[in-house]
């Protein structure tokens, strides 16, 4: 796969080295990037008050063969640019002018529990949690920042239950567990946009020796598809570049369900594990009987 550079950091981390009349070509381009991909050479000149060649010059100063050249990586870097270059948004339903982040994380944290509420299968939930009640191990896959720090929290919800689980992080890790489970061994799948291609094929070798999978995922995706029990959710996100992803919040609403309705399914046995582990930690300490159990 050919590397396409990054142009917009190209600008701003040469941006000092370059002559004071390119600067302004540099500014033009940096406040408003999605025009400047439209703009031909002169507008560019004419709205940083330059020259048509000292255009020139500043793209070939930045790595570029020249305007048109420039232009096409301008506009490639756009695909996910335009989002980051803006200034945050202010998210309607919930006023805090003095705090803005304030009512936009807890606003979004307020709606991915209810859509998740909304959305999701009690019917598909229960099968989830008898699979796992039943499993001989249970295999926990996902790759990236988010999915990776959730299998982990998986696998943190289950085993306090006594049930045997790993959570698994590296693509070839996935692979190799995945071709070492059995019938009565299943595997929870971890993915925000369900189009992971290591996830989804760790997945599918995992089904191909009989072991049983469960996503918690968007809806109508290729990791859904793979697998026999299906968590989904679908949270639509504030365009606020500085705000963490809403979906988290669902996707941690979807794993402890699942791990409750895990220990209400084994019963007696969870709670004895759930007292062992409490025993363990509370006699080494002062503390309430109610403090959380393992957290």
């Amino acid at each position: 796969m050919t590397h396409i550079p990054d142009i917009i950091s190209l600008v701003k981390d040469g941006y000092r080295e370059l002559r004071p009349a390119e600067r302004r070509v540099a500014d033009v381009v940096l406040e408003d990037v999605e025009a400047a991909v439209a703009a031909s050479n002169g507008e560019l000149a004419r709205r940083a008050g330059v020259s048509e060649p000292t255009v020139t010059r500043f793209c070939r100063a930045i790595g570029c063969e020249g305007v048109r050249d420039f232009k096409l990586r301008l506009a490639q870097s756009l695909v996910v640019g335009g989002l980051y270059l803006g200034k945050p948004g202010t998210n309607a339903g919930y006023q805090a002018p003095e705090l803005p982040y304030w009512n936009a994380v807890f606003g979004e944290a307020h709606r991915a529990i209810q859509e998740t509420e909304r959305q999701l299968d009690p019917a598909e939930l229960q099968k989830a949690a008898d699979l796992i009640a039943g499993a001989r191990q249970i295999a926990v896959f996902g790759l990236g920042g988010s999915a990776s720090a959730l299998a982990q929290e998986t696998q943190y919800r289950l085993f306090r239950y006594g049930v045997a689980v790993s959570a698994h992080c590296d693509p070839y890790v996935m692979r190799m567990t995945a071709s070492t489970l059995k019938p009565r061994d299943v595997v929870i799948a971890i993915s925000a946009t369900g189009r992971t291609r290591e996830v989804v094929e760790a997945v599918e070798i995992a089904r191909q020796y009989r072991a049983t999978a469960i996503c918690v995922t968007a809806p109508d995706t290729d990791l859904a598809r793979a697998c026999d029990v299906r968590l989904t959710v679908a949270v639509p996100e504030f365009p606020d570049t500085l705000k963490p992803t809403a979906l988290r919040f669902a996707f941690l609403t979807l794993i402890d369900l699942m791990a409750t309705a895990t220990g209400y399914k084994l019963g007696g046995s969870a709670r004895e594990t759930l007292r062992r582990i409490k025993y363990n930690v509370q006699i080494r300490r002062a503390g309430k009987e109610m403090e959380p159990l393992g957290d």
